[in-house]
């Protein structure tokens, strides 16, 4: 496992009380940078700011307290051990008031100044795991908020927590705009792998060159504009988890490469002759049917057995009206706070519009419905005149389809494929899913009646 290593920063306008300091520490195993001014120590450390900090109280310019001040609005877990002279204790003391974990006398004893910087350290850690654990919380709240709570989401969560301590592969399938990300996330959490990297990468949004150095890395030169090597993402998720979004727009000839991933766990760099090993649970995700692309010569047989170990169905949004509410307030609590509006929430008419509505773009639209409504809204509540007119108008009679009893199946199928295709917004392939039938079947059909 590799840890990060332990730096420290010693800021010291004294050459040969600075190098005395970075000798101690140095033989104690820290990797030790320099600075003799508060400026050069803000240029030092940049954005990588060291967890621990020996600082002189007096320097010319900018003095140790101040660049306490500055260090800790950027980064309030680095602590600082300030180092007084003579006169200066009383200054020591005010900066331990203001924020400093110790403070040194000058010429600090070497058994001193290494228990204080261990400590210090120690300190550090401490702070930084209190702050990693807060992101985490805050993270896991807001998954448990977005995933939905109907009985559709929590037989999905159910199945999502039963497979996580596994190293089975996953296949997460649903719509867009339906959180399979989310639920990929969650996935990893709840896995023995939380504590690796969780990585994505959407395969249908790169064309295959860059997809292939994405996921496999590249050596330097192997292609115009490779000035260096670059470790792709099965080499960042090693040990974690390796999100595949839209992975049925993966192209065939990539598809045989992570076929060999997925059998050997091993690859090559673009580029490069190197065979690396790689240990990553890979996730799945796509809105496509990938049995009907694996029938239509689309997407490779094998590797579909292979990613569709375990699969996840996330229902739309249309089939869960129960969530609809607690989207509601989430994305009106969220762009409450990002509007510095104190809208309390919806109307009676406004919500059962909601409720009626069937969502084709599911969460992602419903989430840019409510940043609009909190937007235009003038009032305590959210009422219909503030919702885009297909949500306002949404009765619901357009789901319902009503036959006499002998009607001609021909009939049947013809009307209820139209309606489908137009409430689909003229998407043959979605209308095909809705209706669980081939794609190809709406072709023909729609040839034979002489629609185009």
């Amino acid at each position: 496992m590799t840890t990060e290593p332990r730096t420290v920063l010693v800021v010291e306008d004294d050459e040969a009380h600075r190098s005395a300091i970075c000798r101690v520490l140095e033989r104690e195993g820290y990797v030790v940078l320099q600075a003799d001014s508060g400026d050069d120590a803000l240029a030092e450390i940049g954005e990588k700011v060291p967890g621990v900090i020996v600082s002189d109280l007096r320097m010319p310019g900018m003095d140790g307290r101040e660049l306490h001040r500055k260090v800790q609005s950027r980064r309030p877990d680095a602590v600082f051990v300030m180092v007084s002279g003579e006169g200066t204790v009383e200054e020591a003391v005010a900066s331990l008031k203001e924020g400093a974990y110790d403070y040194l006398t000058k010429p600090a004893g070497k058994n001193e100044l290494i228990r204080a910087v261990s400590h210090a350290y120690d300190r550090h850690r401490l702070l930084r795991e209190n702050v990693l654990l807060r992101e985490r919380l805050e993270e896991h709240e807001r998954k448990q908020h977005i995933v939905g709570t109907s009985r559709q989401m929590r037989s999905v969560i159910e199945l999502v927590e039963q497979v996580a301590p596994s190293s089975a592969t996953v296949m997460v399938k649903g719509e867009s705009g339906t959180g399979k990300e989310l639920l990929a996330n969650l996935l990893h959490s709840l896995s023995p792998r939380r504590e690796k990297p969780f990585v994505k990468l959407n395969c249908g949004a790169l064309p295959e060159t860059l997809l292939e150095a994405e996921l496999f890395g590249h050596e330097r030169g192997s292609f115009t504009g490779a000035v260096g090597a670059r470790r792709g993402r099965f080499e960042i998720a090693d040990g974690g988890t390796l999100l595949l979004d839209e992975i049925g727009d993966m192209p065939a000839s990539m598809q045989i490469k992570l076929l060999r991933v997925l059998q050997e766990g091993e690859f090559e760099r673009v580029g490069g002759a190197r065979t690396l090993r790689t240990d990553v649970r890979i996730v799945g995700a796509t809105h496509r049917d990938l049995a009907v692309e694996v029938k239509e010569g689309r997407f490779r047989e094998d590797l579909y057995f292979r990613l569709n170990v375990i699969s996840v169905v996330v229902p739309p949004l249309r089939e869960r009206p129960d969530d609809v509410p607690l989207f509601v307030n989430h994305f009106l609590a969220l762009y409450n706070r990002k509007n510095s509006k104190a809208i309390r929430g919806m109307t009676r008419s406004a919500m059962e519009a909601m409720v009626r509505y069937d969502w084709p773009g599911n969460v992602r639209e419903l989430e840019n419905v409510i940043e609009r409504a909190v937007v235009l809204c003038k009032d305590e509540f959210i009422d219909s005149s503030q919702l885009p007119a297909p949500v306002n108008d949404a009765d619901g009679s357009a789901d319902v389809l009503h036959f006499p009893v002998g009607t001609e199946l021909a009939v049947v199928e013809r009307e209820m494929i139209l309606r489908t295709l137009n409430r689909s917004g003229g998407d043959k392939r979605k209308t095909a899913r809705v209706l669980g039938i081939a794609p190809r079947t709406i072709y023909r059909r729609l040839a034979e009646w002489g629609i185009g």
